[in-house]
């Protein structure tokens, strides 16, 4: 394999991962826990925040807070997940530093 074609490879392949880097940084996941539901975007950043009405009415601010914390957790796994797998779809499975 000659180096120009190895190096237009590697370019097409850059092309591709910043395409998906771009559509994953714009997808919205979505997590929830009990009543409360988080939604983030690709790069982990809370977008939005649900809170059931009704888990405002009772004195449970310690249960709230940790609801809100394993929405959050949950859609960031959803985004890291979907972020590995379209990744893969391009790599072949094979890690590329900063991906």
């Amino acid at each position: 394999m000659d180096m120009q074609r190895l190096m237009q490879q590697a370019q097409q392949m850059q092309r591709r991962l910043a395409k998906i880097e771009e559509e994953l940084d714009a997808t919205l996941y979505e997590g929830t826990n009990n009543g409360v539901t988080v939604t983030v975007n690709g790069k982990n950043e809370v977008t939005e925040v649900k809170i059931d009405p009704e888990l405002l009415e009772k004195d449970n601010q310690e249960m709230l807070q940790d609801m809100i914390m394993l929405a959050v957790n949950d859609a960031n796994a959803k985004a890291k997940a979907d972020r590995e797998t379209k990744m893969n779809t391009v790599t072949n499975g094979v890690r590329v530093p900063g991906m």
